[in-house]
C-alpha cells in the first residue's frame, strides 16, 4: 500500500497544522511500533507492509479533520493512542484484558496532560490539554462496537491490506467515498453509509478481517510476545520502561542476540519462547492442551463492524445541520444480518498449540 496516497485519500487537504505535532517525541515514538500487534515478526503471519501505530494516528486524525474541521476533535484523535507500548495490544494480554482491549490506554490522558511541548502547541492553536486528552468524549472518534467511529474506520483498513487481502486500494476507495455522518439509535453522530450495498460490503470485509483475530493463530503469537516480554523481564534483559522507549526493531534484536546463549533456567525458558516466536509457522488446533508445546485457550474481543445506512439516499447534513437517521445495515439487509451471525458464532478449536523450540 502507498501510505502517501492512502492518507491522501483519507483527507485530500491536509490540515497544516498538524504538521508540527508530528516531530513530538510523544508521538515520534510510535512509528517503531506496530498496528498488528507484533504479528510482522514471526513467520507465523505473511504481513504485506509494516503499518505503524503513528501512521495510524494520522490517518484517525485525517478521518475527523475530513468530517469534523474540528481541531479538538482532530488532535484527540492524533493522540488516542500515545501511550500504546511496543507490540501494541500484546500489552493487554500481559495484563490479562483480552476482552476489552483497552488497557493499554490508561496512561494516555496523563501523558498528554503532562507533556510540555504539546501544551505549548495546544496552547499556539487556541487548545488545551483538556480539549484532547480523550478521544472517548468525541462519538465520531470512538464509540462501542459495533459502531463505526475513526480509530475503527482506520485500522480496518490497512488491516485486512496486510494479513489477508481483504481489502485493497480499489475496495477501499470506494466504501470510503460512501461514507457520511448519520444520527445513530443513541441520538450520537456516526459514521456510516448512504447506500446499502457499499455497507452490506463494508461488513463482510471487516467481518473477514475481524475472523483473522479470532483464530488461535493470533491469540497464541500475542500471548507469546507477551511471554517473551514478561520473561526478558525476569531475565534483565530489559526493563519495563523499554516496552515505551524503544522500537519493536531494537526490541526484537536485543531477544535474538539474548536467546543465543542462554546460561541458566529463567534464561533457556526465555530462549525457547523467542526461538518458537521467529520460527514458528503453523500452530496445531487441537481440543486438548497438548505436551512439550505453548498453548492457549482464550476467548478474546470481537473486532467487527455492523455499520450504519441511511434511511434516505445519500444526503449529508441538511443546511440546517440535522443529520440523516440510520440504521443498522443487519437491521436493513439479511446478507449483513447472516454475515454479522456468522462472524459472532465463529469459535475455534478450543486450544491452539505450538511445539516449542529447543534452546
Amino acid at each position: 500500500m502507498d501510505i502517501i496516497e492512502y492518507h491522501r485519500t483519507l483527507c485530500p487537504q491536509r490540515p497544516v497544522f498538524l504538521e508540527k505535532y508530528l516531530s513530538l517525541p510523544l508521538l515520534k515514538r510510535l512509528d517503531g511500533v506496530g498496528l498488528l500487534c507484533g504479528t510482522d515478526w514471526t513467520p507465523l503471519y505473511h504481513n504485506q507492509f509494516f503499518y505503524s501505530r503513528l501512521d495510524h494516528s494520522i490517518g484517525t486524525a485525517l478521518i475527523l479533520w475530513n468530517f469534523t474541521h474540528d481541531k479538538a476533535v482532530t488532535i484527540a484523535g492524533l493522540l488516542h493512542d500515545v501511550s500504546t507500548p511496543a507490540f501494541s495490544h500484546v500489552g493487554d494480554f500481559r495484563r490479562g484484558d483480552v476482552l476489552q482491549q483497552e488497557a493499554t490506554e490508561d496512561g494516555n490522558r496523563q501523558l498528554v496532560d503532562t507533556d510540555a511541548a504539546l501544551n505549548m502547541l495546544l496552547l499556539n492553536d487556541g487548545l488545551d490539554a483538556r480539549a484532547v486528552d480523550d478521544y472517548h468524549r468525541y462519538p465520531l472518534a470512538d464509540n462501542e462496537l459495533p459502531g463505526l467511529c475513526a480509530d475503527r474506520l482506520e485500522y480496518m483498513f490497512p488491516s485486512g491490506m496486510i494479513l489477508n487481502g481483504s481489502w485493497d486500494m480499489e475496495s477501499f476507495k470506494k466504501a470510503y467515498a460512501d461514507i457520511i455522518v448519520c444520527m445513530n439509535e443513541a441520538g450520537q453522530p456516526e459514521l456510516g453509509f448512504a447506500d446499502v450495498q457499499t455497507a452490506e460490503d463494508y461488513c463482510r470485509r471487516c467481518c473477514d478481517v475481524g475472523l483473522v483475530l479470532q483464530h488461535n493463530e493470533n491469540k497464541l503469537a500475542l500471548s507469546l510476545m507477551g511471554k517473551i516480554l514478561d520473561s526478558a523481564l525476569a531475565c534483565r534483559i530489559i526493563k519495563e520502561a523499554d516496552v515505551y522507549k524503544k522500537s519493536e526493531e531494537e526490541l526484537i534484536s536485543l531477544f535474538d542476540h539474548a536467546a543465543e546463549h542462554p546460561r541458566n533456567g529463567d534464561e533457556l525458558t526465555f530462549a525457547a519462547y523467542v526461538r518458537t516466536f521467529r520460527t514458528m509457522d503453523h500452530i496445531l488446533h487441537t481440543d486438548t492442551q497438548q505436551p512439550d508445546c505453548f498453548c492457549v485457550s482464550l476467548d478474546v474481543k470481537k473486532r467487527y463492524i455492523d455499520p450504519l445506512v441511511a434511511d434516505t439516499p445519500a444526503a449529508p447534513a441538511a443546511k440546517d445541520g440535522t443529520l440523516p437517521a440510520g440504521r443498522r445495515v443487519s437491521t436493513v439487509s439479511d446478507t449483513a444480518r447472516h454475515t454479522v451471525q456468522h462472524f459472532l458464532s465463529y469459535k475455534d478449536t478450543a486450544w491452539g498449540c505450538v511445539p516449542l523450540a529447543k534452546a
